[in-house]
């Protein structure tokens, strides 16, 4: 079982329209709304790709019983943790020509709600992978992380991380599965340039060194990289139209684990399966159909550069 965690669910509505003009009443062409936060996602591509999911969270008000209905739908399974603020709604642009995301802070989580997760976590299933996803709403602080992979120490179960939080180089000492972070990320958190190739493996071999034993190092338009501590692999990326970037990184994340685990086999697979995937989502709203993976699977070349 995969299980995935979003600490912030959102709802992503995405908005489309002819030029954006200040002052002036702009009329949209049409507008799409879907269940969001990055660990919602994972979970929806991981289903969509077969593999076995289960996404916990915060849900609250009118927009996380939307949430929790949308996935029950597509018969994604949720252990969800019910708050009274509300969850948070995301707003993305598209004026035909550039993109413009407007993402919330997120409801308030009460001290024993964050118990209550705690003990969501704790019920898991021993052996299985938790997958660590997005930001943190209000009242919860980087500490809380730490609690989180304790208990997945205690459980044995192999935590993958794919948060934007400075926290993300202390938590390496906990040394998770897979790390997936992309290359602002890995500048704003690390410090390491990636803009060429040898740049990417000294920034590599250097979270391993930290403690990271898996890297997924996504970067959009330009490719993505895979290391594994001893070798690593470079996939290009297809060349498509922009709709929406939001969701792309979690949908090429999770189509790498569907491949990937358990046995941490199939890598040129799962890497080529992760750009595919993910060029696929960004050329829709939200997660889009999910139609032209195969297609792209067969465009890209994986390189072993290390």
């Amino acid at each position: 079982m995969i299980y995935t965690l979003t600490l912030n669910t959102a709802i992503d509505m995405n908005i489309h329209c002819q030029g954006l003009t200040p002052n002036a009443v702009n009329r949209t062409s049409h507008t799409e709304y879907s269940p969001n936060g990055k660990g919602v996602n994972v979970s929806i591509v991981l289903h969509k790709f077969d593999s076995p999911t289960c996404a916990l969270g915060f849900f609250g008000g009118f927009s996380g019983k939307y949430i929790i209905d949308e996935l029950t739908k597509i018969q994604v399974k949720t252990k969800p943790c019910f708050i009274d603020d509300i969850t948070r709604i995301n707003v993305f642009i598209n004026d035909n020509e550039n993109e413009y995301k407007l993402v919330s802070k997120g409801p308030f989580i009460p001290n024993d709600k964050k118990t209550e997760m705690l003990t969501i976590i704790e019920s898991l299933v021993n052996n299985s992978y938790l997958v660590i996803s997005g930001s943190l709403p209000n009242n919860i602080e980087s500490e809380y992380y730490e609690a989180i992979l304790n208990l997945c120490n205690k459980k044995n179960i192999q935590v993958i991380l794919d948060i934007s939080h400075p926290k993300l180089s202390d938590l390496l000492s906990y040394k998770p599965l897979l790390i997936k972070p992309n290359d602002d990320e890995v500048k704003e958190i690390f410090g390491f340039e990636t803009k060429t190739k040898p740049q990417v493996i000294a920034a590599l071999e250097n979270i391993h060194a930290q403690g990271a034993r898996n890297i997924l190092l996504t970067m959009g338009a330009k490719g993505l990289y895979f290391s594994n501590g001893t070798n690593i692999w470079f996939c290009n990326a297809v060349k498509i139209k922009l709709i929406s970037s939001a969701c792309a990184g979690d949908a090429s994340l999770a189509a790498f684990l569907s491949e990937w685990l358990p046995e941490q086999q199939h890598i040129e697979k799962a890497i080529k399966k992760a750009s595919a995937t993910g060029a696929n989502v960004a050329e829709s709203d939200g997660l889009g159909l999910l139609n032209k993976i195969n297609i792209y699977m067969d465009q890209l070349e994986v390189t072993l550069i290390k």
